[in-house]
């Protein structure tokens, strides 16, 4: 078995080009990601993200880097796209200047059981608020984020990196 090479934590980083906040994600976005950025290597995947995937990883499971919040002097903070079966998902996660995981959240996707569609859509605001408006219908159903079962939740990242509901 071929040995895959070691990446440094700067180079993981890089992978999420920094953008102009707000930033809304929604099912679409991931098709402008996935033109406009370069995939993971094999071994950035290998190194950063299946193991943070660990419980919800199959060889089926694809990564995208989408983006890095800009400003955030004492940590870092990526958004990566996880497409499994019938789940799509965006992932923020913060981590410390020392390539440590500081926090990790699912803000935005889709998912189905079968039975039901559910959807997120966020927007990532310039004081780092994130607004998260989710939508249940059937999966049989054309409609998507019926206002009837829509709930908001709101997160903030702290100054230190954590990610808190408010």
């Amino acid at each position: 078995m071929k040995q895959i090479p070691q990446v440094n934590f700067a180079e993981f980083i890089e992978s999420f080009p920094i953008v102009e906040l707000p930033v809304t994600l929604t099912d679409d976005a991931s098709q402008t990601f996935s033109v406009e950025n370069k995939p993971f290597s094999q071994a950035i995947l290998e190194q950063y993200l299946i193991p943070l995937e660990a419980d919800e990883h199959d060889e089926f499971t694809e990564y995208l880097p989408c983006f890095a919040i800009p400003e955030t002097h004492q940590f870092f903070a990526v958004v990566y796209w996880k497409a499994g079966l019938m789940n799509y998902q965006y992932i923020l996660a913060t981590f410390s200047l020392k390539a440590e995981l500081i926090d990790k959240k699912v803000i935005a996707g889709t998912f189905s059981d079968g039975q039901s569609l559910i959807q997120s859509v966020a927007t990532i605001d310039p004081d780092w608020e994130i607004i998260v408006l989710s939508g249940q219908s059937p999966a049989s159903s054309e409609v998507h984020l019926a206002a009837a079962k829509s709930t908001t939740q709101t997160f903030e990242i702290l100054p230190e990196g954590q990610i808190a509901a408010l």
